[in-house]
């Protein structure tokens, strides 16, 4: 019974009729599932005994309904053991571990079980009280109770309200790209920078995630100070530094109270202490109890303004309070930009100039609440549905509020009125404006709360992410409070309110909002217009012309703002960046770079066609690299390390591509596993050799199997290999290795019939690594014509720090006699000429070329005839090969012979030594080839043997 709660049945043997079911049989033993079954969707092998109970629970009506559940089933068949539950629970982000696979040797029964989700028992928040609350309370603070007012003495109705849909359109258009984003798929914590970095990549998510922190965190202390200036203006006497400004105006004097900074900067550090102290209790007390608390005094302070305007003015009122009449409209329609002091005080000797660009930065931070509700995404019940509506909801409430209030101050209260009385939301306030001193102090607050409760859990977010190790002490387990991240960020604020100057912050937190925004419509933008497959948001109302639009306006406002504050802060953000691309851990998270990259890829792939000839200007060698053909290497070096040198030694300035291939002996389906983990080694091999390639593991039944399928199918398109690099086997002549000779001219014949170019490395061993420098020359003998193959690798070995001393020697191997060598080397040296190489020319003809005198070389030469004869005599007898001509092979030895003496005679102290590759002849032996580049490489300790393809990869012309 535990075993089939859990999904898993007993094992049992299956009957006969059961392992081979004929149609009747299986529509004997369907079971329909009941409407009133639990979702339970099993596939097992069943016994007789197992389809007769389940009969029997059908047939039964007095049975138990849970045992009748229990037993309905859908038989189905050939199914993985591992897609149960499980596997579903994995795509949605959930933990679960694993079941142990059953032993190979063992057959064990096969089910997939679909049940109902467990009850989360963590409190989870809704639309309202998760984002449309926190956003509204965020926005509804203290730029449109404090400050307000004055943006409208400042710059007139006409402006304001071009301010106004100015900001409004930036949020909107940023909240369909958030909308966007945030259904298209499950939501972890960390708000906007879990949507950047997930769209925009690592580097990027962490770099505007940082700022965006430190943009809740300052916002967080001018909420709080915005909250203190309004105390200290509604109760005078709990200043402890009281400060009042006399102004003159066409005669009359009057006393200003302007709260005093140290004032502002006392109080300011207590509050938040104590609000430090009430977000240390959970985001749960403060969205469901605090938060809705301090909202609902906030949202009778408007009613009580807005009723208020209608009957203004009231006794006692300002004679700046005229009520509403078109006459104050028409005077305050106009703007009247001027200096003010620190305080925002018209004087004409001020040091604060005020123009529109100025009040965009003043301004921007009261429509900045938007993401208060996203920052606490992982305290959502359902993101997908939530964030929309909250977020969108909120940013259309507050701009219509913001356009309905520009009208009604500017109709209610003379100019001066508007510029002097700071809190002229209070005075208007009906029926008292203590009442509104209590709505505007706990709004504030509220926003405050707001800013430090999501910044810590950004930065958590960020910590959690693993991506910078220095933000390792700010993690936190899932769905326990970010502590140290609160102390940080309560931190940031004490040191801000200290500072103390309300209208110097708001521009620094208006930059790093404004990079968030960009980064959210970027983000949008980039997703709409590649249109991956995984792009399906539920929100279907947004396009990416939008999420430009929204990204372009958030550059335009920035740089309206402050052109220097936007390079401070785009510069600290590339700080941030590169920072994070030097120390970060690398992550793939499905970022749409990845998907830019992989689309202009295949762009690029289709365009180079599939059978259109590269041109030799635009040839790169791609070599196709066997890692371990001969021999053993240890179980930790997937790759000879001289391998990946020689790769780089093929690149110049490391522009181009390698293939490292490996080939496992054995079956597919039993070595899977191992081929992938051979793959995941080779790569990290190929990383750390600083490689620029790819790792392909291959398996096959046998070596020349495998190649043969890789040289077919490896690449896409032209982006093809179109060279094979392997090693030369020096170890074939080993007794446990008589396989070597037929496979390695397999492999070149395969190569040729493929049209490859092919690389044989002899003295690997003895290559130089990057560093060692080598002297002498690089000595190409070219036989014959391999379309400029040679040349070019000699080429690209100058480019490389160990040969860039050496200089070029090109031998010609010539039939003709000495007296056609000179119009020989005349041709050769003005074609390299033509191809801009430089190079000396010798001329070498094998007629003239004597071996007679080397008695080292010649005993090598007798020991391989000897070996040759014992062979085709063995051969004889077993009757292998018949067409075979005896004087053919010697002739070919002795050519070879003489072309290894020349070589010895002319290069042997040369750095390297590149020679062409005598094709395998046909109807030879595999060990008659080898025996003749046997002794072809003899006493060579380090040689290129090199084979081109019929196409050109050098030419004359520009």
């Amino acid at each position: 019974m535990a075993e089939e709660s859990r999904g898993l049945t007993p094992k049992t043997t299956p009957s006969p009729a059961a392992e081979d079911p004929s149609p009747s049989l299986m529509q004997q033993y369907y079971t329909p599932v009941r409407s009133n079954d639990r979702a339970v969707l099993e596939m097992t092998s069943m016994d007789s005994r197992e389809i007769d109970s389940s009969e029997s629970s059908h047939t039964d009506p007095d049975m138990d309904s849970s045992e009748t559940r229990r037993e309905s089933k859908l038989e189905l068949f050939g199914f993985d053991s591992l897609v149960n539950i499980l596997g579903l629970k994995s795509m949605t982000g959930q933990s679960e571990p694993v079941p142990p696979s059953p032993p190979p040797d063992e057959t064990s029964d096969v089910s997939i079980n679909i049940e109902r989700p467990k009850v989360q028992t963590v409190h989870k928040l809704g639309t309202v009280l998760g984002v449309f609350v926190p956003c509204l309370q965020s926005v509804l603070g203290i730029i449109l109770f404090i400050r307000f007012t004055w943006i409208i003495g400042i710059a007139g109705i006409g402006q304001t309200l071009v301010l106004i849909l100015l900001c409004g359109i930036c949020t909107f258009l940023t909240g369909i790209s958030l909308s966007a984003i945030s259904t298209n798929g499950a939501m972890k914590g960390g708000g906007p920078y879990y949507l950047i970095g997930r769209a925009l990549g690592p580097e990027v998510g962490v770099s505007i995630g940082l700022c965006f922190f430190l943009g809740n965190a300052v916002a967080g202390a001018m909420y709080i100070l915005g909250a203190i200036e309004t105390f200290l203006v509604a109760v005078p006497g709990a200043g402890i530094f009281q400060e009042r400004i006399t102004i003159t105006n066409n005669g009359t004097t009057s006393a200003v109270y302007s709260p005093n900074p140290h004032d502002l900067q006392l109080y300011a550090v207590v509050v938040t202490i104590l609000i430090c102290f009430i977000v240390f209790g959970g985001v749960k007390i403060i969205n469901s109890i605090i938060a809705p608390a301090l909202l609902i005094p906030v949202l009778f302070s408007i009613a009580a303004i807005f009723i208020g305007i209608f009957v203004a003015p009231m006794k006692n009122a300002s004679g700046g309070i005229t009520g509403l009449r078109i006459l104050t409209f028409r005077d305050n329609w106009s703007s009247e930009y001027q200096y003010t002091n620190d305080a925002g005080v018209p004087d004409p000797k001020g040091s604060i100039y005020w123009n529109f660009n100025a009040l965009v930065g003043l301004f921007f931070p009261g429509v900045t609440g938007i993401m208060a509700g996203s920052n606490q995404s992982s305290t959502l019940k359902d993101t997908q549905r939530s964030i929309p509506k909250g977020t969108l909801a909120a940013t259309m409430t507050t701009s219509f509020m913001y356009l309905i209030f520009a009208l009604l101050f500017g109709s209610v209260a003379t100019r001066d009125e508007l510029l002097t009385n700071r809190l002229l939301t209070a005075s208007v306030a009906w029926p008292v404006p203590s009442f509104i001193y209590v709505g505007i102090i706990l709004s504030t607050l509220g926003a405050a709360m707001q800013s430090m409760t999501g910044a810590p859990r950004l930065l958590s977010a960020i910590a959690n992410d693993d991506i910078l190790p220095v933000l390792k002490y700010f993690k936190a387990v899932d769905g326990s409070e970010p502590n140290v991240a609160i102390l940080f960020t309560t931190s940031i604020c004490i040191l801000c309110v200290v500072f103390g100057n309300l209208d110097m912050i708001t521009p620094t937190i208006t930059m790093f909002f404004l990079m968030c925004y960009g980064g959210v419509n970027l983000s949008c933008f980039l997703l709409d217009l590649l249109d991956a497959p995984s792009w399906r948001p539920r929100w279907k109302f947004h396009h990416w012309s939008l999420s430009l639009l929204g990204a372009l306006l958030c550059v335009v406002i920035m740089f309206l703002i402050s052109w220097a504050f936007t390079v401070v802060s785009l510069a600290l953000a590339s700080l941030i960046y590169y920072y994070v691309s030097l120390k970060g851990k690398a992550g793939d998270w499905g970022d749409g770079f990845k998907s830019a990259y992989f689309q202009l890829a295949l762009r690029s792939i289709r365009s180079l066609g599939t059978n259109a000839v590269v041109h030799p200007k635009n040839w790169y060698p791609i070599p196709l690299i066997f890692c371990r053909p001969w021999g053993k290497l240890p179980e930790n070096v997937p790759c000879h390390p001289k391998l990946a040198d020689f790769a780089n030694c093929m690149k110049k300035k490391g522009r181009g591509m390698s293939i490292f291939a490996s080939i496992i002996d054995g079956d597919y389906y039993q070595l899977a596993e191992d081929a992938e983990l051979a793959c995941q080694q080779l790569s990290s091999y190929i990383e750390y050799k600083r490689c620029e390639g790819v790792a392909e593991i291959v398996v096959a039944p046998n070596m020349s199997a495998g190649f043969r399928g890789m040289v077919q199918t490896m690449g896409l398109g032209n982006l093809r290999p179109n060279m094979v690099v392997l090693r030369y086997p020096e170890i074939w002549r080993r007794e446990n290795l008589i396989e070597i000779p037929s496979t390695f001219v397999s492999i070149i014949n395969d190569c040729i019939v493929a049209n490859k170019g092919i690389v044989i490395i002899k003295g690997l061993d003895e290559w130089p690594g990057e560093y060692q420098r080598q002297s002498g020359t690089i000595d190409l003998y070219w036989i014959v014509k391999d379309g400029g193959l040679m040349l070019l690798l000699s080429q690209l070995l100058l480019t490389k720090q160990s040969f860039e001393s050496c200089k070029i020697h090109v031998f010609c191997i010539a039939e003709q006699d000495d007296s056609d060598a000179e119009e020989l080397k005349s041709d050769v040296k003005k074609f390299l000429y033509d191809l801009r190489l430089q190079a000396e020319v010798i001329v070498v003809t094998l007629k003239s070329w004597s071996v007679h005198g080397d008695d080292e070389l010649m005993g090598v030469y007798k020991d391989s005839q000897a070996r040759i004869s014992k062979y085709l005599q063995m051969i004889k007898e077993e009757g292998q090969f018949p067409g075979i001509n005896e004087n053919q092979v010697q002739k070919f030895l002795y050519t070879t012979l003489k072309l290894n003496s020349t070589i010895l005679r002319y290069s042997r102290m040369a750095a390297v030594v590149l020679v062409s590759l005598p094709p395998p002849p046909t109807n030879h032996p595999p060990y008659l080839y080898m025996e003749y580049l046997d002794l072809l490489v003899q006493n060579i300790p380090r040689l290129l043997i090199v084979r081109g393809y019929a196409r050109d990869v050098v030419t004359f012309f520009t």
